[in-house]
């Protein structure tokens, strides 16, 4: 076997770019034909094999859900749950989270759930949690005011840290309301001791 070409700085970097935008057109192509651009989106980042997120679908039939994660059996199993269910109204994708919001379009975020992440607790590896200014940033651009975002973590460091984050960005607020969904889940069967909040965009 011969071995592989290696390609210049420039044009390794060109392919890297050409295989990004090939996905998010992907998945700018599974949001058009699951949903209308004027439809809200619930959007679950990190759906694991979809307990929570095709729960809450079939309780909420009017709304429009999405959930992403980047292991591909997750994705199969989840997938799986949304056919014994018979589920319309939620789509699973292979998605990584800042692709997925760039395939978005004109779509408008209405909740976001981002439930038992990885906690990445060494510090090197802090800016990688979800929960973080520039992630809570783009959230803020892909939702109007009143939009909600939900998390929870067994993490005490991880929760801690995702809520001194929140409090100081200037587009979110703490709310005070209660968890608005509840369904055993792998994760929280694995964890039962975990903490939550409940925030809206401003």
């Amino acid at each position: 076997m011969s071995p592989r070409p290696i390609l210049p700085a420039s044009s390794a970097h060109e392919a890297v770019m050409a295989q990004t935008q090939a996905r998010r057109a992907a998945h700018a192509a599974a949001l058009d034909a699951f949903a209308p651009p004027d439809a809200p989106l619930t959007l679950e980042i990190g759906c694991g094999h979809g307990h929570f997120l095709a729960a809450y679908a079939a309780a909420h039939p009017q709304e429009s859900c999405v959930g992403l994660d980047l292991i591909s059996y997750r994705i199969e199993r989840a997938n799986r749950k949304k056919r014994l269910a018979h589920l319309e109204n939620v789509l699973f994708l292979k998605a990584e989270a800042f692709e997925l919001l760039d395939s978005l379009g004109p779509r408008r975020l209405s909740t976001i759930f981002i439930l038992f992440a990885d906690p990445w607790p060494k510090r090197r590896h802090h800016g990688r949690r979800l929960i973080r200014p520039e992630m809570l940033d783009e959230l803020a651009r892909r939702t109007d005011p009143g939009a909600r975002l939900c998390f929870r973590t067994d993490d005490p460091n991880f929760f801690k840290a995702a809520l001194e984050c929140l409090e100081a960005h200037p587009e979110w607020s703490l709310s005070e309301e209660p968890w608005p969904f509840e369904t055993p889940t792998f994760f929280q069967e694995i964890h039962p001791i975990y903490q939550s909040f409940v925030a809206r965009r401003r």
